[in-house]
């Protein structure tokens, strides 16, 4: 017999995919191992209905089967010339994999699930399904585990309908029970609207992340200039650096130079001096020792006779010109040299302050406070008082001029050219510069938190000195209904969930202003690009209670941990 004329598949058990073991026919042509279909039929006692399990052909009673004895010689020929008996291990369905629910003993991977059905086919006994008319309308998907989820627990039905009133997936006996008057659609028509949700939500998503790889970029281009710009700086500072040490090297050669050579010319002129004080004193000490030879000659004649010769010493020229001067040589030049480094080192230090600070302002897009997390912001918050001296007249300070409340009289202030003199506003004490934040908690009818310009107007009633109403104040109106936000007159509408607590960002070199409402998240409400020219002073403006019951007005600026 020539093996490569068969086809090997037809001599396994579709049931456990092993070659046939005492096969056996059914009435409908299928062969199977004797031990295998009874298997199967005993889990259809039950029923009393028993079926092919391949074609779903249906018998009663039970067939009583017996042994193909030409299909069992020929399986055992085929043996003896080597048809191999099981599928390749990787068929096997793993601890990860959806077993076959048809395959008895070791079960083989699924490669699809029936919906229908509620069972998961390896691709042997998945050929039913593939060629029987009757499982034509059978829906096939991956694989999964789950199919008993797509079955109602109350009338064990397949779920095929959704309803949107409670946002569930029900069988249609479900649709004539609790679920009666509901929304319902079928789970197709749903799947198809979801779907388009899920294709605008991936466009959306897609569209954010080509977003967020151009911001990837331009930050990657940013390091690149920043590590060049360095780069540029290093090799910048460390010339003039190299120029400067050349510089003193040569001051300092120059000065060593002119002190040696001062030295060696004061130092000849003094030798000189000494040379002819060391002459004088060999002459002196001669002519000491004639004058004391002189005096010790016995003869008066001869003493008479040597002496004017003798006795006419003439007097030293130098002694009462030489002056000394201990410890004081060369100390204008001390004097000179320390000037100079003095000097130098307050050019040095005042210099260095410049680029100290200069160094502190590389900060680029990573200052956009849409990524930043509350604790980000805590990081910038800056200690921010009120300044009495800005504060109209019927406001009150306390807490350390951290609150302001609105009394409506009068208080003790001096009179000052910083003060509002017709609105119930006030301003801090601090230029804020850089990257700042603080928080406002604020009570009873509202308040405008603000930010502006230390030069903006302070005498008289008109807008220019109104926070908000001019081109030198940015202000967001808060009151016990809504949010508004102000600047040159201009008002916005601004929405966001209610809270008593504000928050201000500011980054002063971005031209970033930010406010948001504060509970326990934080929710943006109003953001400003522009850009700042002058310091910026925070700003509260406190609604009066004109009206009787009218809650008293206060606003606070709180200390951040």
């Amino acid at each position: 017999m020539d093996q490569n004329q068969l086809d090997p598949e037809r001599f396994y058990c579709s049931i456990c995919l092993d070659l046939l073991t005492d096969p056996v026919t059914t009435s409908c042509g299928h062969s199977y191992c004797m031990n295998c279909i009874k298997s199967h039929w005993d889990g259809e006692d039950e029923k009393r209905v028993y079926s092919c399990p391949q074609c779903r052909q249906t018998f009663t009673p039970r067939p009583v089967l017996g042994k193909n004895t030409m299909l069992a010689d020929l399986v055992e020929e085929l043996k003896k010339t080597g048809l191999q008996a099981a599928p390749a291990d990787h068929c096997y369905a793993g601890p990860e994999d959806v077993a076959c629910d048809v395959c008895t003993g070791r079960k083989l991977r699924a490669s699809k699930s029936c919906l229908q059905c509620l069972i998961s086919f390896c691709d042997k006994h998945l050929q039913a399904h593939l060629e029987s008319p009757a499982y034509k309308k059978h829906k096939l998907v991956e694989p999964s585990k789950k199919l008993q989820e797509k079955v109602c627990s109350r009338h064990d039905e397949v779920m095929k309908i959704f309803c949107r009133t409670d946002q569930q997936s029900i069988c249609y006996l479900c649709l004539m029970d609790e679920h009666k008057g509901h929304d319902t659609v079928s789970a197709a028509a749903e799947r198809t609207e979801r779907q388009r949700e899920l294709e605008g939500s991936r466009l959306n998503i897609q569209q954010r992340i080509q977003d967020r790889e151009k911001d990837v970029k331009l930050l990657q281009q940013e390091v690149e200039a920043i590590n060049g710009s360095a780069d540029k700086a290093v090799e910048h500072s460390e010339e003039m650096f190299t120029e400067l040490i050349r510089l003193m090297e040569k001051r300092r050669s120059d000065v060593k130079q002119q002190v040696r050579s001062q030295q060696e010319t004061e130092v000849s002129r003094v030798k000189e001096f000494q040379e002819k004080l060391e002459q004088e004193i060999t002459e002196l000490k001669r002519r000491d020792a004639e004058l004391q030879k002189l005096a010790h000659t016995e003869d008066h004649n001869q003493f008479l006779q040597d002496y004017p010769s003798l006795s006419g010493l003439s007097g030293s020229t130098h002694s009462s010109r030489i002056k000394t001067r201990p410890l004081r040589y060369f100390e204008d030049v001390t004097a000179a040299v320390s000037g100079v480094r003095d000097k130098l080192q307050d050019v040095l230090r005042e210099e260095w302050t410049n680029v100290s600070q200069t160094g502190t302002e590389v900060d680029v897009l990573l200052s956009d406070p849409e990524y930043m997390t509350k604790a980000e912001f805590l990081k910038y918050s800056r200690d921010i008082t009120l300044d009495p001296n800005t504060a109209y007249t019927e406001l009150l300070l306390s807490d350390g001029n951290r609150k302001v409340i609105v009394l409506g009289q009068p208080q003790s202030y001096s009179s000052h050219p910083d003060r509002f003199t017709d609105h119930p506003q006030v301003l801090s004490g601090e230029g804020l510069t850089g990257r700042c934040y603080w928080e406002v908690e604020w009570r009873g009818g509202g308040v405008f938190v603000a930010v502006a310009y230390k030069n903006i107007s302070r005498a008289g009633d008109s807008d220019e000195c109104v926070l908000g109403r001019n081109d030198k104040s940015w202000a967001l109106d808060c009151d016990i209904f809504s949010y508004n936000f102000w600047y040159n007159k201009v008002k916005t509408p601004v929405s966001g969930p209610q809270s008593s607590r504000v928050g201000v960002y500011l980054d002063h070199r971005a031209g970033i202003l930010s406010f948001y409402s504060v509970s326990e998240t934080m929710t943006l409400l109003h953001r400003v690009q522009t850009t700042f020219t002058q310091p910026l002073h925070a700003g509260l403006r406190i609604y009066f209670p004109f009206l009787i019951g009218f809650p008293v007005g206060s606003a606070e600026l709180c200390k951040l941990k």
